[in-house]
């Protein structure tokens, strides 16, 4: 067993921690300071120099049964104490034998017969306490302790360990940074690979199980064993997981309508009567887009784009799938913390950081609620922190915003020098060529500034940093979809007196089809390859770490036989160390996508299908990832997402709003709707869509008269020429002002954003409602098994004090004489 690599040499105590660091390293007393008050403390090392470097050593620590039980009674960590008993009433187990007698085999259902490892100790607990050890089930000290608690009790030891003398001397991260130590891990199980079939000889350890039956590529239609990622892994991880699942499961209705909205406007496109009407408008001269080197061109030239537009429909439905999905996570988690024992974790065991504590410990007050004394952050610390910190968000803003003006100007340039290429297809096609490469500008430094923010936006609080990351790349990724959304095309002025910018470049304007192309051809590309990137960066980078690490054992003149008998902490040493913030870089990938999914559905409807499907691919990545390529990160508990949940929420809101003002201003439904029914050939005889929106494409074009320009490049054409807005012709009393069609429309557009608003937050507001955040029968289970625990701690009590009167009275009956 001592071989293995998961024991000390004595082939007994079992390896809790790793600490490894350089015999080079100059801190050597600091390191022995803190190694002989962890000895202090009751931890017991053993150190264990590498197979394939001399300068590397490994310390092993293992926490031994009373230190175990001071660190559990001090931390408050629930452990059992008695076999659970429901309360079920004979119609549910009649329906529960129905339907698993009737129902065919899921192929997506976890088959637990093939996890023979997987049974879960179901028991009421309680916080451990050395004085009532007596109530607790301890059929083996060794296995009382699951291996993620052990690993818990010594981080929280090494984080709360002094090694100088001072006030904040003290923790493992400290001694991370300078140096002292290179690495601090648990160690995995053992190998995530095995000889033999699982099916014929069962997992050698958890970690195999998770990498046959969850990591594994081929189990992507597979439900996640969530109990044994948490058992492994921690209850954080193990919430990540299920939420990403749920997530992505949630993305299925969306991922569906999105579809059928694109199949059903990919079908109907030639039967549009605007985008005939456009493809048949061979004699309607454009206004040039562009100051010189742009050509006329007829309205017809645009029927592709025109065809292309389609997506205005079952917009409400996908936003409140957004709010369903949010409802039934409330509902998830409350069913994942009572099973995983965390209703009342955060009560019980939260505790201060150890830097926090350190800092402010001169610093006190007591607490409402505990009534001790606890260190204290006072408000001008709190202030001064709170400005820096904004500070640095709006520079960070402000240099996204930077960015987004140079790809302006950058596009204003490009269309110029398109619009005159040599080449006749990018000639053509200027304005899909200058979008074209905006965007992959765009996107490459949307990944350049997100580098750069990890640079500027540190923070030691979890919540603080992960709240500045997500505002500055939320910004960084959407700030030039809002701008082409709701700012292209809008300030361009009019023909004869076009706005320009340095006095110099045109301000862009819209495509004849309207500005919709250039929002779906936006998201389209930067949510591909943002999550091509992502995925590369997620395995891909550790993948070849990995491989250039092994390289450099063999270039060093390692034989491959080491390869065989590195021992466990070894081979987790050549593993990649979890990312630097946790789950941070994984919780805010699926969000932002959350944003794009949401924020922007009415431009771009697949939106949720690419979503899944990278989703799916995600599972499985991060499972790998996980299990085979990463060195096992700290089980740490955690009943929520965090402040996650409350940025989701956060963009449900802000999705309606902005999608909202996307029908509402950026595509032609509103005008659509308002010259259907005040302007169309069918105002009085009813209204039906295609039929009444015959002429509304001449209805919303206006007309400029060049007669006074004679511009070499005009002649032998007609003066008259056409663009997109609501003006009077230049021969009316008030040429080139707006019309009451336009009024009409604004005020239309104005109204819709109001109603759509209301309407929508009105139907979250109702399904919020309707949903209750805990089901009825859990909260019948929290009530019963409270009365039970409170009835069984009695008992036992009572049964301890029995056993002692009569040990007590025997003694007494032997010594009287």
């Amino acid at each position: 067993m001592a071989s293995s690599g998961l024991f000390f040499k004595d082939g007994k105590k079992r390896i809790d921690y790793i600490l490894v660091y350089k015999k080079s390293s100059p801190q050597v007393e600091k390191r022995s300071t803190f190694e002989k008050n962890l000895r202090a403390e009751g931890l017991m090392l053993e150190r264990e120099p590498a197979v394939t470097n001399s300068d590397i050593m490994f310390v092993k620590i293992h926490c031994p049964w009373e230190t175990l039980c001071k660190y559990a009674e001090r931390m408050n960590i629930r452990m059992p104490f008695r076999k659970k008993c429901y309360y079920t009433d004979w119609r549910s187990k009649t329906m529960g034998r129905l339907l698993k007698s009737w129902l065919p085999r899921n192929p997506m259902k976890l088959d637990k017969e093939a996890l023979p490892d997987l049974e879960e100790t179901d028991c009421y607990t309680a916080p451990f306490s050395r004085a009532r050890i007596h109530h607790f089930t301890i059929n083996n000290k060794d296995s009382f302790f699951s291996n993620s608690t052990r690993s818990r009790i010594v981080h929280h030891m090494l984080q709360r360990t002094k090694y100088e003398d001072g006030k904040s001397k003290m923790g493992i991260n400290r001694l991370l940074n300078n140096g002292t130590y290179e690495a601090a891990f648990p160690p995995h199980e053992g190998s995530h690979k095995s000889r033999h079939p699982i099916k014929t000889h069962g997992a050698q350890n958890h970690r195999h199980l998770l990498y046959e039956r969850w990591a594994r590529w081929g189990m992507w239609y597979k439900y996640q064993p969530l109990d044994l990622i948490r058992r492994y892994f921690g209850e954080k991880i193990g919430l990540y997981f299920a939420w990403l699942g749920w997530y992505t499961g949630m993305l299925i209705p969306a991922a569906l309508v999105g579809l059928f909205v694109f199949l059903y406007g990919l079908f109907t496109m030639d039967s549009s009567q605007v985008s005939k009407e456009i493809c048949e408008a061979n004699e309607t001269i454009m206004c040039p887009m562009c100051e010189r080197n742009c050509t006329l061109q007829k309205l017809n030239e645009s029927c592709i784009y025109a065809k292309v537009i389609i997506f205005d429909r079952g917009i409400v439905l996908m936003i409140s799938t957004a709010t369903v999905f949010l409802e039934f996570w409330k509902r998830r988690r409350a069913v994942l913390t009572y099973d995983w024992d965390l209703i009342d974790w955060e009560d019980e065991e939260e505790e201060l950081r150890p830097q926090f504590e350190a800092k402010y410990s001169q610093v006190e007050r007591v607490n409402p609620i505990t009534g001790k004394p606890e260190p204290f952050q006072p408000f001008p610390d709190k202030l001064s922190r709170l400005m820096v910190s904004v500070s640095g968000i709006f520079f960070m803003i402000s240099l996204v915003l930077t960015a987004v003006f140079a790809v302006v100007v950058y596009r204003l340039v490009a269309m110029e020098q398109f619009a005159s290429f040599k080449w006749y297809f990018i000639k053509k096609y200027w304005q899909f060529a200058t979008s074209g490469t905006g965007v992959c500008i765009n996107f490459m430094i949307i990944m350049s500034l997100n580098v750069v923010s990890l640079l500027l936006t540190e923070s030691e609080w979890e919540n603080s940093f992960a709240l500045k990351m997500f505002l500055f790349q939320f910004v960084n990724l959407n700030s030039s979809i809002f701008y082409i959304a709701f700012f292209l095309g809008r300030f361009a002025g009019r023909p004869g007196k076009y706005n320009k910018l340095f006095n110099r470049w045109r301000l862009e304007e819209c495509h004849p089809s309207g500005c919709l192309i250039d929002l779906c051809l936006q998201m389209g590309v930067i949510m591909v390859l943002k999550q091509m990137w992502n995925n590369f960066m997620e395995l891909g980078y550790p993948l070849l770490q990995n491989w250039w690490s092994r390289r450099k054992m063999k270039r060093g003149g390692q034989l491959m036989e080491h390869k065989i008998s590195l021992p466990q902490w070894e081979k987790d040493w050549n593993l990649q160390p979890m990312n630097l913030h946790g789950l941070m870089d994984e919780y805010l990938e699926m969000v932002l996508q959350f944003g794009f999914t949401t924020i922007f559905v009415a431009a771009f409807p697949l939106a949720p299908l690419l979503a899944l499907l990278n989703n799916i691919i995600e599972i499985r990545l991060d499972a790998y990832k996980f299990v085979t390529q990463w060195r096992r990160p700290m089980p740490a508990r955690a009943t929520d997402i965090g402040i996650w949940y409350g940025i989701l929420e956060g963009i449900g809101v802000l999705a309606v709003i902005t999608n909202a003002f996307v029908i509402a201003i950026t595509s032609d439904y509103i005008p659509r709707f308002v010259y259907a029914y005040k302007y169309g050939p069918c105002t009085d005889q009813g209204y039906r869509q295609e039929k009444c929106l015959k002429g509304y494409v001449n209805s919303s074009l206006s007309v400029f008269d060049l007669s006074f320009r004679s511009q070499a490049n005009l002649r032998g054409f007609s003066l008259l020429y056409r663009y997109r807005d609501y003006r009077a012709p230049p021969w009316s009393s008030a040429p080139y002002e707006f019309t009451l069609q336009f009024w009409h429309v604004l005020a239309a557009r104005l109204a819709f954003i109001i109603v759509f608003e209301h309407l929508v937050f009105g139907i979250k507001s109702f399904i919020a409602y309707l949903i209750p955040d805990m089901p009825k029968d859990l909260c019948d289970r929290m009530r019963r098994e409270k009365y039970l625990v409170q009835e069984m701690m009695y008992e036992a009590e009572l049964e301890h004090l029995q056993k002692e009167r009569k040990k007590n009275g025997k003694q007494y009956h032997h010594e009287w004489p």
